[in-house]
């Protein structure tokens, strides 16, 4: 019993990791077909000038290269670290600086709340049975990747709290085969709150990351995929920004239900 327990852990956490891995991937693979560096690492650096277009490659290549050692599964535990390092960077002098300036709910503040959940992936993923620091730098690093299930739960509230603020404006996003818009807008708050409050409660992280995992692979399928075909050109590419970044979410929910702690009286 407890053989088939670890190897459907195993299963959920190669899974999680693959599909954080392949989402980073594509974010780089974007950098060569849309000019500049894409939104999601940087804000406007889309029109950067052509003799330093080398730099939007370079980057592009660290996120291949990241992406495919994570989805592999070959000593991705320091890569996943640095990577989850890089991006707590990006998030505190890039995107929140923006974000700040442009007072609230501004066209900045989904994508740094994107930046700082996949800082969070990154660390929660550095944690899968990650061995022993080798150095007294990686047992300092290491140190912060046990925060990054609260990094991913602090965007899940972020988004969550946008949903009820402005329920009639996303509910518009809902496309238009599905009917009751505002209904489904209004449980996807809740389901993003809900996972919030059982990461920062330890209540049912299990069970509830799961679902909130099946959840983000519905809307990546019935959602982001529906706006990547009808509009792949829109702001260069941002659909499949979101779509990368929703499997990347979802990654990372399945890895916190498979790693994350839960409190005793509630461990499933």
């Amino acid at each position: 019993m407890t053989d088939t327990k670890e190897n459907h852990m195993n299963i959920y956490l190669s899974i999680g990791r693959i599909f954080f891995g392949v989402g980073i991937i594509g974010i780089g693979v974007l950098h060569f077909f849309y000019p500049g560096i894409r939104p999601i690492i940087l804000p406007e650096l889309t029109n950067i000038p052509s003799d330093l277009s080398f730099v939007a490659y370079l980057i592009a290549m660290l996120l291949i290269v990241a992406g495919f050692v994570i989805a592999i599964g070959k000593k991705f535990n320091s890569v996943s670290l640095f990577m989850g390092i890089i991006f707590l960077a990006l998030f505190l002098l890039g995107h929140l600086p923006w974000s700040l300036s442009g007072g609230s709910f501004n066209k900045y503040w989904v994508n740094t709340n994107k930046v700082i959940a996949l800082c969070g992936g990154f660390l929660a993923i550095s944690t899968i049975q990650a061995p022993e620091p080798g150095n007294k730098i990686m047992q300092w690093l290491g140190k912060i990747a046990p925060f990054g299930k609260y990094l991913y739960a602090i965007m899940l509230y972020n988004f969550a709290v946008g949903h009820y603020n402005n329920l009639q404006g996303i509910s518009n996003i809902v496309p238009k085969y599905i009917p009751f818009p505002e209904f489904w807008t209004f449980l996807g708050g809740v389901a993003l709150m809900g996972s919030a409050i059982s990461i920062f409660s330890g209540f049912k992280v299990r069970a509830i990351l799961m679902l909130l995992a099946i959840n983000l692979f519905i809307w990546l399928l019935s959602l982001h995929l529906y706006y990547n075909i009808l509009y792949p050109q829109w702001q260069e590419g941002e659909n499949f920004t979101g779509s990368l970044t929703c499997l990347c979410f979802c990654g990372t929910a399945l890895v916190i239900s498979q790693t994350a702690s839960e409190t005793k009286s509630n461990a499933l």
